[in-house]
């Protein structure tokens, strides 16, 4: 046990800690580390190198992935889109208030359901996401390199599997 040691003046400060925390990708955080924490790990400091690729463009991370969804899948509703950009509803009411300022984004009525609003990227948009796209598979050009394409391959479908819950992940 560790006792907190006094300073000379009465007060109790705790011990100095003598063990050191490796870097990232040393000990626990490395190969020695458990998938869950290396996940999160890598995935924020992937999130960190995203968010200083695109910080001159004005686009944070989450805003990206908004805007990706909408490329791939324009129409969405609110929840659908937060669904697919792994967001809460509240996060993304946010993001989309700030794209929808910002002119990239519009919402349409649905046919059917008037309630309902459909997102797509404005023009704006669809010309601000083809250059955050293309830095962005810069990026992920840089993540895969020393990789076979075939190595790629089976670690997109092992997250894929992670994300999806199925038993292969």
């Amino acid at each position: 046990m560790v006792t907190p040691i006094e300073d000379g003046r009465g007060a109790i400060t705790p011990p100095v800690s003598k063990q050191v925390v490796p870097r990232a990708g040393e000990g626990k955080r490395g190969e020695d580390g458990y998938f869950g924490y290396l996940l999160r790990q890598a995935a924020g400091a992937y999130r960190y190198r995203m968010e200083a690729t695109l910080a001159d463009l004005g686009i944070t991370q989450p805003q990206f992935a908004v805007m990706a969804m909408l490329s791939a899948y324009p129409g969405l509703s609110n929840a659908d889109l937060a669904r697919a950009a792994l967001l809460t509803p509240q996060t993304l009411s946010v993001i989309v208030a700030n794209l929808e300022k910002a002119g990239t984004i519009v919402k349409r009525r649905h046919a059917s359901n008037e309630r309902i609003r459909q997102l797509e990227l404005s023009e704006k948009g669809e010309a601000l996401y083809a250059v955050a796209r293309g830095r962005v598979r810069l990026l992920e050009a840089d993540l895969a390199s020393g990789y076979s394409e075939a190595e790629q391959k089976i670690i997109r479908h092992w997250l894929a599997a992670v994300t999806a819950g199925t038993p292969e992940g």
